[in-house]
């Protein structure tokens, strides 16, 4: 069954709409939507795909997506119990309203940023995480205020890393994102296993040459490329939850220990030994 998040009603004057604690972890739902997007996940470990930015948080996350960058639902896979909130933040907020204001300047600041994605982190995200756990309990006008109190949080912090070096483009329109959806949802289940250029190709009917063309313009990576990234971020969380190298290797779907080491290297910048490592001196 294909499930869309909803956008905030046309009808509805206020700039801000509360999704409280919906529940897709059984579904791959890569997508976007023009409103901003604040996300809060506690309770669970998963993967943050924004845009073209693949990483894995743990226990909790707090992250601000801007318009129309697509993402894959924080909760995707998730099998503890956990609580997630979704704000939305209608485009026309940052347009009709806070730049009319220069005291509303850093809130501006802020929605600006969020073409970047913004990850939260310290005593924002978890200061955050209680204010956005009270707003559906909250009457319409403590509830406006409430989120409004969140953004200007935010816009204060310095606890935050940017998801991307430059602001994300969105490259796709809503058929091509249909196809990427698709082809995303195939890797999702399939990564495990050997998966050709062909057979992706022949999902999208397309020829070989003419996939890896349109892979590429679509999405600013090779199949290969984002299919190793991918493989790395499950490597990422297989290491974290303890398994040794060799398994986490070959259950992410690589042939060789050698080749996953370079490719692990590749993608982030150190060798899986000394990812783990450094993961457990972090931890102590």
């Amino acid at each position: 069954m294909k499930i869309e998040l909803e956008s905030i009603s046309p009808q509805s004057k206020s700039p801000f709409r509360l999704l409280h604690d919906p529940k897709l972890n059984h579904l791959f739902y890569w997508h976007f939507h023009p409103e901003f997007e604040l996300v809060y996940i506690e309770g669970a470990s998963g993967t943050r795909h924004v845009g073209d930015h693949i990483s894995q948080y743990a226990e909790s996350d707090l992250v601000l997506i801007g318009s129309n960058i697509p993402h894959l639902n924080f909760d995707h896979g998730v099998t503890t119990t956990y609580r997630k909130e979704v704000l939305h933040i209608k485009p026309s907020y940052k347009e009709n309203f806070i730049s009319q204001f220069p005291e509303l300047q850093s809130l501006d600041r802020l929605i600006e940023l969020s073409k970047y994605g913004i990850a939260f982190s310290g005593s924002t995200k978890k200061e955050i995480g209680i204010l956005m756990k009270e707003l559906h309990e909250l009457p319409p006008f403590e509830f406006f205020i409430q989120a409004m109190n969140v953004l200007k949080r935010l816009a204060h912090s310095k606890e935050f890393q940017l998801l991307h070096t430059k602001p994300y483009i969105n490259r796709y329109s809503k058929k091509e994102q249909e196809r990427i959806r698709e082809i995303y949802s195939f890797v999702d289940e399939r990564y495990q296993n050997k998966i050709t250029v062909e057979e992706v190709a022949q999902i999208c009917s397309l020829t070989k040459p003419a996939f890896c063309r349109y892979f590429k313009k679509s999405t600013g990576n090779t199949f290969i490329g984002f299919l190793n990234q991918y493989r790395i971020s499950q490597a990422k969380r297989l290491l974290l939850m303890g398994r040794n190298i060799s398994e986490t290797c070959y259950e992410c779907g690589f042939e060789s220990l050698s080749y996953f080491n370079r490719t692990f290297k590749k993608v982030t910048g150190e060798n899986p030994s000394d990812f783990k490592k450094r993961l457990l001196t972090d931890g102590d």
